[in-house]
């Protein structure tokens, strides 16, 4: 079973392509579910590109939605490190059924990378699609999912509109602890790790 699992996350990494996500533009993606039921903190490194990326996060339930913070720092090769910031929401919108066999959630975020000549904000608006799949005999539970993603980017050096694809997998080995697997399509490339204390 710990095999099967280390297997999902690894070709989880390998699956994942490029470009970044989220309001602090690294590879980070949200799944359709909450996964708790008051709040969830953790920590998440990643490659968004060139260089790499450590971020701190907390997230709270309010009702059916809930609501994230993160912050950390990005140090890219050749380059100054930067601060990274941002909020964002998710609720969910869809559930699965026998015409659509994916849930979904609604995102929003606003952060943004900041430092000298070269800061940047985002403002991501995304559909997360995915499923739970749980093993039989098992407390292990994933949530593969794909979470497309619009959005308007402003900055010191330009501004314009992305798409991006993100994609993952969360895989929850009991009711207090998940790891995390994200990456997603574009340019440049990126992938995270990452993992997430549950209460």
């Amino acid at each position: 079973m710990f095999r099967t699992t280390f297997a999902v996350a690894i070709g989880s990494l390998m699956l994942v392509g490029s470009l970044a996500g989220q309001s602090t533009a690294t590879p980070v993606f949200l799944a359709p579910y909450r996964p708790f039921q008051r709040v969830e903190y953790g920590a998440q490194i990643s490659d968004p590109g060139q260089g790499y990326a450590l971020e701190g996060f907390y997230r709270f339930a309010n009702k059916k939605y809930d609501f994230g913070f993160r912050g950390g720092f990005a140090d890219a090769a050749g380059a100054e490190t930067v601060f990274l910031a941002g909020v964002d929401f998710r609720t969910r919108i869809i559930d699965h059924s026998v015409d659509f066999p994916l849930d979904g959630a609604l995102t929003v975020g606003v952060g943004g990378r900041f430092g000298d000549g070269a800061s940047r904000a985002f403002v991501p608006i995304g559909l997360s699609l995915g499923r739970l799949v749980e093993l039989d005999d098992s407390d292990v539970q994933f949530v593969p999912h794909l979470h497309p993603i619009l959005a308007p980017v402003f900055g010191d050096r330009d501004s314009g509109l992305d798409f991006r694809l993100g994609l993952g997998v969360d895989i929850r080995f009991n009711r207090r602890f998940e790891l995390r697997v994200a990456g997603a399509l574009g340019d440049p490339d990126g992938v995270s790790v990452g993992f997430s204390i549950l209460r």
